[in-house]
């Protein structure tokens, strides 16, 4: 079975890795791809948000099945361009891609069917806004409607922070249309999971459990991020959460887009916050997180391949996920100045010695090979993976990995899965 996979992150080689597992895989392809996911797949000079070209290519080498890693591409509306052609294509239509593509759809969907939520309300106008948050007062949460990169949120101490979010979002446009609508929205306290689930449109599997880190500074301090780093599973998600979540996120949603018309296909990320009071659902998002994948997806028993397939062709209720009784734990290392401008060009050194342990992937994302040389080409440059039985021996293994790799200022988290540590304790 010849395979493309649509992407250039470390969320998309660890599909690769895992996809070139596959015994019923002849081939494998990758759009654009990067320098690690050519390790295992013909990498395509095509963007991923190049539909024309993606389109051609697909006819040109006869490919069976595509597989999409982005959110951006399924929330142009992809997968509707492909099955009109039909092409065999992993991931949810652009109407029901909208859960991720617009923070507004996504509350409204939540406030209909009553799945819990942060109290929020919509605005279109910046001085409306502005207004909103002089009376509800601080702390609180601005979010821009549309895709961001993860940039788009801001957790607001103070209200000169808050006006100033508004502002950035409404006035100034920093995010274009995404920042047309801004949702605001309480600020919970509890802790943040990231339960993720692939579903048919009608048969929900769930995922093993990850907690994702944001914050590019140790204690979760600093600007939001694409993600610093990952483990799996998540002590916070129980299996009586998981249960919960299920019946009351995962089947209420799949139910409503398929009355509507639009069934869900692919995989159904849902970021929660654990409180007091219960969990809440703060986002959605349409495709596997990143760097969540990159915890999850060493975990898993099963062939990729046959779950994707399972997906796209209905078939999902057969199908039984298995996961390997283990702690995997993903370190993302970034260039200087990340999430911001960023310096990039560095020469990659270590890897070679960082995964002479069997037990470590090195994942790439922002890398390529520059004069024969591998080199920084982004912002989030590597993701170190490792596992084993426990989270304190995953943890030795990972960082240890870490030691070994240098590019000039490289920047990493030191106290990724320390929240799962203290729970153990």
């Amino acid at each position: 079975m010849k395979v493309l996979v649509i992407g250039n992150g470390g969320r998309e080689h660890a599909m690769c890795w895992k996809l070139s597992l596959s015994p019923k895989l002849t081939k494998l392809y990758a759009a654009p791809g990067n320098a690690g996911i050519a390790e295992v797949a013909e990498c395509v000079d095509i963007a991923a948000k190049d539909q024309e070209r993606l389109l051609q290519f697909c006819k040109k080498k006869a490919i069976d099945l595509v597989v999409v890693g982005p959110e951006a591409p399924l929330v142009e509306g992809i997968v509707d361009r492909f099955e009109k052609e039909k092409i065999k294509i992993f991931g949810p239509s652009k109407y029901a891609a909208q859960l991720e593509g617009s923070k507004v759809f996504s509350k409204e969907i939540m406030r209909k069917l009553s799945i819990p939520t942060a109290e929020f309300e919509v605005f279109d106008s910046a001085d409306k806004a502005m207004d909103y948050v002089a009376k509800k007062g601080v702390p609180i949460v601005v979010k821009v409607d549309g895709l961001a990169g993860g940039k788009g949120v801001t957790v607001a101490q103070s209200k000169p922070k808050a006006m100033e979010a508004i502002h950035r979002d409404m006035v100034k446009k920093v995010f274009g249309k995404a920042g047309e609508k801004i949702v605001i929205e309480e600020c919970l306290e509890g802790e943040e999971a990231s339960v993720i689930a692939v579903t048919d449109g009608e048969a929900v599997r769930l995922l093993a459990s990850s907690q994702d880190h944001k914050r590019i500074h140790e204690g979760d301090t600093g600007p939001n991020t694409g993600g610093m780093g990952a483990y799996s599973p998540a002590p916070v998600v129980t299996d009586e959460l998981e249960k919960e979540l299920l019946q009351k996120v995962f089947m209420p949603i799949v139910r409503q887009l398929k009355e509507e018309g639009h069934p869900f296909k692919g995989f159904l990320y849902a970021g929660i916050m654990v409180t007091l009071d219960g969990f809440r659902v703060l986002e959605f998002n349409v495709r596997l997180g990143d760097p969540e994948a990159q915890a999850i997806l060493p975990r898993l028993k099963n062939d990729l391949l046959d779950v994707i397939l399972a997906t796209v062709e209905g078939n999902l209720s057969r199908v039984k996920l298995e996961w390997a009784d283990e702690t995997c734990v993903c370190v993302v290392i970034a260039s200087h100045g990340y999430p911001e401008t960023v310096e990039m060009g560095k020469k990659i050194a270590g890897i070679s010695t960082a995964k002479e342990n069997p037990d470590v992937h090195i994942f790439h994302a922002g890398t390529k090979i520059e004069g024969g040389r591998l080199v920084t080409a982004g912002g989030r440059v590597l993701n170190v993976v490792a596992c084993a039985r426990s989270m304190f021996e995953a943890l030795s293994k990972t960082y240890s990995a870490v030691d070994k790799i240098f590019f000039d200022k490289m920047v990493y988290r030191k106290d990724i899965g320390h929240k799962a540590v203290r729970v153990m304790k």
